[in-house]
């Protein structure tokens, strides 16, 4: 329970919940300790894991292989300090903590295109507006999340609800580290393993643009067959900046431009869009060295770039035939949970305690049981505090 609660809440809530609800009176101080240990065990679970893939001789742990399979790669930030500075925060500096979601999905093969036409979402302006400064504000490395203003709601008459289209999700895992892209590949390698992802018969690794997605991508997941596809939502964001900057050298409304640009790419003419991209770039002129992040001639350059260094993941039609997921959602999602947990303006971990914790938070929102069944087994018993501090002083 503790470490169930400590992976979930910050120290401080935890022992206060574990009081109120458990009638279990536990310092924040012990709970972190207790969370540190036993996430640090997991650590060393995982590693062992890891090794043994290295060496061939790691077994999956499911029966059969899914049908369909999905990675997603993506990072978050957090806030560390020196561990070994003494009380206060030290060395204080931000970190990248690197997730993959393993997914396995249902869905079903089909002949041809089953959704020729965009989302409705991505046809609204206000829901693209803000999905596009969300988006961007990640990209910047965080910030406050957009508002979200109440709109006035009309009644709308009762429908029938809709079956939604694409895959759907089977088995949730997760993996997450503060480790270097490098390491963090082969635990990403080990988890497909373990979970014979890579024997599904169609399989896709979902990410935005960052480079080291698809590095890792090009050593784990392409030897296995893997599918690249760009996160369709990225995309939109950039499109729709591109629109915003480009709108006046086109002579079309921001909007028109957008959503020419969102067919094309929905429809998977890649070609077409990246020259609409390039010609309105060439309009603006090009960027200078000196030219400002919100310069329309800089987000155009941006936009042209992103097209044309993932155009080989763009074949979006095809990737609905064949059932595969074409957004990171569920990776984003992850993030988000992982994020509640580890980052705030006032929370300063050390390396080993942020791993830890990390180890905890992700077992306990996969899906496959993993953390009851590294709770259940035997494991080594020894103090949670230090040697002598629960000693007679003379």
């Amino acid at each position: 329970m503790v470490i169930r609660q400590g992976a979930k809440v910050p120290f401080g809530e935890a022992s206060a919940d574990l009081r109120d609800l458990s009638d279990l009176s536990i310092s924040a101080m012990q709970v972190s300790r207790l969370c540190e240990r036993v996430g640090s065990e997991w650590v060393e679970t995982r590693d062992q894991d890891v090794q043994a893939f290295t060496e061939q001789r790691l077994e999956p742990t499911v029966a059969a292989a899914p049908t369909v399979a999905a990675v997603m790669l993506d990072g978050g930030r957090v806030q560390t300090r020196a561990a070994a500075a003494g009380r206060g925060v030290s060395d204080a500096g931000w970190q990248e903590t690197k997730v993959a979601c393993c997914l396995s999905l249902q869905s079903s093969e089909k002949v041809v295109d089953p959704q020729p036409e965009p989302p409705a979402k991505l046809l609204e302006p206000v829901a693209v507006a803000r999905l596009a400064a969300e988006l961007k504000a990640r990209r910047s490395g965080g910030g406050p999340a957009v508002e979200r203003r109440a709109r006035p709601q009309q009644p709308k008459p009762r429908q029938r609800r809709r079956r939604r289209r694409g895959p759907q999700k089977l088995v949730r895992t997760v993996i997450a580290s503060l480790a270097n892209s490098d390491t963090f590949g082969y635990q990403m390698a080990a988890e497909v393993q373990r979970r014979r992802l890579g024997e599904a018969r169609r399989k896709a690794c979902v990410c935005d643009g960052q480079k080291w997605n698809w590095t890792l991508f090009a050593l784990h997941l392409l030897p296995w067959g893997f599918i690249g596809i760009l996160d369709f939502l990225h995309l939109v964001s950039y499109l729709y900046a591109a629109a915003q900057a480009a709108a006046v050298v086109v002579g079309l409304t921001a909007w028109a431009l957008y959503e020419r640009w969102l067919r094309w790419a929905w429809a998977g003419e890649v070609r077409r869009l990246l020259a609409g991209l390039r010609e309105a770039a060439r309009l603006l002129g090009e960027p200078s060295a000196e030219t400002k992040e919100d310069d329309p001639r800089k987000i155009l350059a941006d936009a042209v770039g992103y097209v044309t260094n993932n155009r080989d993941k763009m074949n979006y039609p095809e990737y609905r035939r064949l059932g595969l997921p074409i957004s990171s959602a569920p990776v984003e999602s992850v993030i988000k949970q992982l994020n509640r947990r580890i980052k705030g303006t006032e929370k300063f971990w050390t390396p080993t305690g942020v791993e830890a914790v990390l180890q905890l938070r992700a077992a306990y929102i996969s899906e496959d049981g993993r953390a009851e069944k590294y709770a259940a087994r035997p494991r080594p018993r020894g103090r949670a505090v230090g040697a002598h501090r629960l000693s007679q002083k003379e």
